[in-house]
């Protein structure tokens, strides 16, 4: 099949190359001419582990291109997916849906036959309405449907989550629109892979609420780890009893200092500000966003006490800064609200994050960035393990002791343990939710 894909962010970049790897042809657009260039010069502007490769060979095969020709990628085109940022509007937490619509309309100007078009994009329920709309009043002879297809990767993990997924939710009207969707994900469903075909309304809802929920658990367990740390209990102890639990399960019950990254800030905050506008206050989402902002604040103090009350004078090494390991997304990841507090403090930051520092120079200011976590280290004060990457999970520990001026951790993400900083030296080792600092 023919496929345009418009928006080659992260969800549009991965999407179309996953779909040209499933045989269809497919042509990505942007209106950005310098990230047009790099892709087809075969540079990847998004971190993503494996994707680099899977384009190369896709385009190697001609099934992908770059363009920034809307009008000649949708001509012929029988799936057209819109894949651009639905960022929170300022001022009252609603998705913008400004490049959504712009698209659409484009979309709409360029069509020469029959064609679903696909919103790929994070969306409050109603939209895919409101394209259609947005499309018959620019084209009103255009023949075509929508279709609602949520996306559920998770930045690390994308491809495997795009090729082996739990799930695929497909939205339509029609019949003739659920064909076209069939036939393009042809290749999960003969490999049994569930794939969900509803209404528009409901396809649009599963996608807010799975996030919704997921960010529930991580708040959740953050705050028993609150209560664990009062109480003498260990969460990583307590997670894994739950977890075993089959109607609980065991994933995203990982305490931390909050969750962040592209999705699940700013769709709590969408799906929060849709309850309110329904008059069904989401209750629970927005005391999940709350504590979330909480969970950071409460981490800001636990790093000052290990500062004696003051970050003022310190020398503190940050191990990590994107939103979570394998990426280089920095969006609302903790070290945004965490390393400025520091900074403002006082305190002199040292930062090592293996893809952090392209995105992050421009967004933390007065930090010094550095390759090696050891170099990091020297004479530091205080040491905290705020991205749990594989590159900070097996570092020596008596080392990193060695090299530092008062030999203090505070591992945010529990990666070791209160007896291995003890045995290397440490004086002090703070964790979240677990007994046993030393």
């Amino acid at each position: 099949m023919k496929i345009t894909m418009i928006g080659t962010g992260y969800v549009g970049l991965v999407s179309g190359v996953c779909f040209s790897d499933f045989g269809h042809d497919v042509i990505c657009v942007d209106k950005d001419p310098r990230k047009i260039e790099m892709l087809n010069a075969g540079e990847v502007p998004i971190y993503e582990p494996g994707l680099d490769t899977l384009m190369e060979k896709n385009v190697e095969a001609g099934r992908l291109s770059f363009t920034t020709d809307l009008a000649s990628a949708v001509d012929g085109a029988e799936a057209v997916f819109i894949a651009v940022g639905t960022p929170t509007r300022r001022g009252d937490g609603h998705a913008d849906l400004t490049y959504v619509m712009a698209a659409a309309e484009e979309v709409a100007q360029a069509l020469t036959g029959y064609a679903v078009i696909v919103t790929k994009s994070t969306v409050p329920v109603g939209t895919n309405r409101k394209v259609k709309q947005v499309v018959a009043k620019a084209n009103p002879a255009a023949e075509f449907d929508v279709a609602s297809n949520p996306e559920f990767l998770r930045e690390g993990a994308a491809i495997d989550d795009f090729m082996r997924p739990d799930r695929v939710v497909v939205g339509v009207q029609t019949d003739r629109a659920g064909d076209v969707m069939a036939e393009i994900y042809r290749p999960l469903f003969l490999r049994d892979f569930p794939i969900i075909t509803t209404d528009l309304e409901s396809a649009e809802m599963i996608k807010y609420a799975a996030n919704a929920f997921l960010a529930t658990k991580i708040t959740f367990i953050n705050e028993i780890a609150a209560l664990c740390e009062r109480v003498g209990a260990d969460v990583k102890e307590v997670s894994k009893g739950i977890g075993l639990d089959n109607r609980i399960g065991n994933k995203f019950l990982h305490a931390g200092p909050g969750y962040g990254g592209s999705c699940f800030p700013k769709d709590t905050s969408a799906l929060a500000r849709i309850g309110q506008d329904h008059a069904v206050p989401q209750q629970i989402v927005e005391t999940v966003i709350r504590v979330n902002d909480a969970v950071k604040l409460r981490m800001i103090e636990k790093l000052r006490d290990m500062c004696d009350g003051s970050f003022n004078g310190k020398t503190i090494a940050v191990l990590g800064v994107t939103f979570k390991p394998n990426t280089d997304d920095m969006r609302d990841a903790p070290s945004l609200t965490i390393v400025p507090a520091l900074v403002g403090g006082g305190a002199k930051l040292r930062v090592v994050d293996p893809q952090g520092q392209r995105e992050g120079e421009a967004l933390l200011p007065g930090v010094h960035w550095l390759d090696d976590p050891y170099k990091a280290a020297q004479n530091a004060d205080l040491v905290v393990v705020l991205t749990e990457w594989n590159e900070f999970r097996a570092l020596d520990l008596k080392k990193l002791a060695r090299k530092m001026s008062t030999p203090r951790m505070a591992d945010l993400r529990n990666v070791y343990s209160p007896r291995d900083a003890k045995r290397a030296g440490f004086d002090a080792y703070e964790s979240v939710g677990r007994k046993g600092a030393c």
